[in-house]
């Protein structure tokens, strides 16, 4: 359960972060997520062996950490907590594409391990960006965004409910775990005291999703999200959007680290 806080205090860290008053909190919601589409459509767009190609790219993601002083340390703790899904899906490229592709010296390298280094950094650039995106924006302004440009409002309404009540069935676990812990007199539990807790957690989140049902029903909910903030798209908001959506286009057909390498190779000779 220890995991389980931590994970979810560092998810409520994220809508404190938006909470400031920062130049990306300033900008239109809209904004950001167009803009942080096209970054994620142009980074998954590479051929499957680039690596240095997409180094570049880095910058965007870095740009808006910088523009909404999002600190790097929970940014790395939810990246390192998602890494295994994406060491499992490239583990096994080195030995299943096992064409020469680099020689160093006497030393050949498979063109899987360039595959997989791909992978991982394609998952830190695509994750990172929509990790800096709620901490700059909040997930209410960012479900108001997505359903300003056109998403269905059941799934907006949904990823918003989904966001907010994971802390309170997070709660209710933790609450579980120390009644669980106190009746136990400290000793660990086993493998077969989980099957129950979970059945009651599931009763439990059932019980407390009916009862909130009602009582937005009473309140006169109607399934549309109506947030205090009304969105205003400004000149900076489109120079925004076109700045970065012109950079990643030059990025994507331009190798820019091999056209430094030559232009410095061909400097030195």
């Amino acid at each position: 359960m220890g995991l389980l806080n931590a994970a979810l205090a560092d998810l409520r860290s994220l809508d404190e972060l938006a909470a400031r008053d920062t130049p990306l909190a300033r900008l239109d919601p809209r904004a950001k997520v167009i803009t942080t589409f096209v970054f994620i459509v142009v980074v998954v767009s590479f051929e499957r062996h680039a690596v240095a190609a997409l180094l570049p790219l880095a910058v965007f993601p870095v740009a808006l950490a910088v523009l909404g002083d999002v600190p790097a340390a929970p940014l790395l703790r939810k990246l390192a907590l998602a890494a295994p899904f994406a060491l499992m899906v490239g583990l096994f490229n080195p030995w299943l594409d096992r064409a020469p592709v680099v020689v160093f010296g006497d030393t050949t390298l498979a063109a899987g391990w360039w595959s997989f280094a791909s992978i991982l950094l394609r998952f830190a650039l695509t994750v990172g960006a929509s990790l800096v995106l709620v901490a700059g924006t909040g997930m209410v302004a960012l479900c108001a965004a997505l359903a300003r440009l056109g998403v269905p409002r059941v799934f907006t309404v949904q990823l918003l409910f989904l966001y907010r009540y994971a802390f309170v069935i997070g709660a209710e676990a933790a609450r579980m775990n120390t009644a669980r812990q106190l009746r136990c007199a400290g000793r660990r539990a086993s493998i077969d005291s989980y099957g129950p807790l979970l059945g009651h957690l599931l009763l439990r989140a059932f019980d407390r999703a009916r009862r909130i049902h009602l009582a937005m029903t009473a309140r006169g909910f109607d399934g549309e999200l109506r947030s205090l903030r009304a969105l205003h798209w400004r000149r900076r908001d489109s120079w925004f959007l076109l700045g970065w959506c012109s950079g990643f286009a030059v990025l994507r057909w331009v190798d820019l680290p091999r056209w430094i390498g030559a232009v410095l190779l061909g400097g030195w000779a």
